[in-house]
């Protein structure tokens, strides 16, 4: 599918920036194979896993805690309270705060929400954001003028945003999100491309952006990367997921 992934551990550096890790991955409600689903994740080794289609109804929380345990994360917000998207995060994260949005309603379709966080890394400051775009292509912008919104609102300088965009790059959303930020794999591919292998053409629909003070040390679907195995990407959930490595400066 493409070629072999390896990136950069993650570390704090002399000068208080951090290399980090982060993972953006829809994980269709953990209605697949859950094991393998942890066993990808932990593989990873991501220091900010941005869920999509996170457990919604019944004990989702415990479904969530169940699946962070499983990959050496823990939950930092989201799930059913931002309508799907959650952040998980490993204990290298200090937590600064949290904040689940909820998105405007369009009637007959479904509801829409960010999860976010101000997070550090050492002396690296972060806004982390976690969506999964509509759908339908004038809502689908209209969010993606909101995630920007968002970002600049949070009073970082620094920020990472990633998720299910349900649009390739040459779709109006993407590009006005590529346009403000950094498009990682644009930036520096790794390993694989597409994200979304069930139809033809494959396609890229799930993408991590940061911020341009970013540095972007390389981005894509972790194929061939260690322990992440081709039948454990398959087995976890409709969605391959994409796994990037950033340098956070101090902030």
């Amino acid at each position: 599918m493409a070629t072999s992934m390896q990136l950069p551990n993650s570390r704090t550096e002399a000068d208080g920036s951090a290399v980090i890790r982060v993972l953006s991955y829809n994980i269709r409600s953990m209605r697949d194979d859950t094991a393998a689903l942890a066993r990808v994740i932990t593989a990873c080794a991501p220091d900010l896993v941005l869920v999509q289609e996170a457990p919604l109804f019944f004990r989702w929380r415990k479904k969530l805690a169940r699946l962070a345990a499983a990959s050496g994360q823990v939950i930092l917000s989201g799930g059913g309270t931002a309508a799907g998207p959650a952040l998980l995060c490993s204990l290298r994260a200090t937590v600064e705060r949290t904040e689940d949005v909820l998105l405007p309603l369009t009637p007959g379709l479904h509801r829409r929400g960010f999860a976010t966080a101000v997070v550090r890394f050492g002396g690296a400051r972060l806004g982390v954001l976690s969506c999964h775009l509509s759908l339908q292509k004038e809502e689908r912008q209209a969010q993606g003028a909101m995630l920007l919104d968002r970002l600049a609102g949070m009073g970082v300088e620094h920020a990472v945003a990633g998720g299910d965009l349900n649009e390739r790059p040459g779709g109006p959303t993407f590009r006005s999100l590529s346009a403000g930020l950094q498009d990682g794999w644009a930036v520096a591919p790794r390993g694989g491309e597409h994200t979304w292998t069930r139809d033809e053409p494959h396609r890229r629909i799930d993408a991590i952006f940061a911020t341009r003070n970013v540095e972007v040390l390389g981005c894509g679907v972790p194929l061939g990367h260690p322990g992440v195995t081709e039948h454990d990407l398959r087995a976890a959930t409709d969605h391959l997921p994409v796994l990037a490595a950033l340098r956070v400066p101090a902030s």
